[in-house]
């Protein structure tokens, strides 16, 4: 059994590249199927883009973990904006000696820090992501 958490977003490539960077997976390339799927007119033109140079779905995209640890997330083009505090979030593990380092990484890839605590022992950095969405590294 895999797991995949979705992602309603305005930029789903973007939000792909980004989580991708986050835990070192690989955004999913679909340009043959995308192509393939143009060509035999099951797909309108419109529905395609480039991205990265090659032909992407204009409304979805996904980042995978390779070795198939992590689990995928998938990204969906919604037409509204993000309005509350998530329900669900990721939450990243690192050794306690990277977290530091690790935040400084997060930030330099678009992330945004909102808060720091450690009411239940070692220090959790809260963060957003481009879009808004929270998540936690411990």
């Amino acid at each position: 059994m895999r797991t995949q958490v979705t992602f309603d977003c305005a930029d789903p490539h973007a939000q792909a590249a980004f989580w991708a960077q986050v835990f070192g997976t690989t955004v999913e390339d679909h340009s043959a199927l995308v192509d393939k799927l143009v060509a035999d007119g099951r797909m309108a033109p419109d529905d395609r883009l480039v991205w990265d140079g090659r032909s992407a779905f204009r409304d979805v995209a996904a980042c995978s973990d390779p070795a198939g640890v992590e689990p995928r997330l998938f990204f969906q083009r919604v037409p509204e904006g993000k309005t509350a505090k998530n329900r669900v979030h990721l939450d990243v593990h690192v050794d306690p000696d990277r977290k530091v380092a690790e935040v400084e990484r997060l930030i330099g890839l678009g992330a945004e820090l909102i808060g720091t605590h450690s009411d239940r022992g070692p220090a959790t950095f809260v963060l957003r992501d481009p879009e808004g969405n929270e998540f936690c590294l411990h």
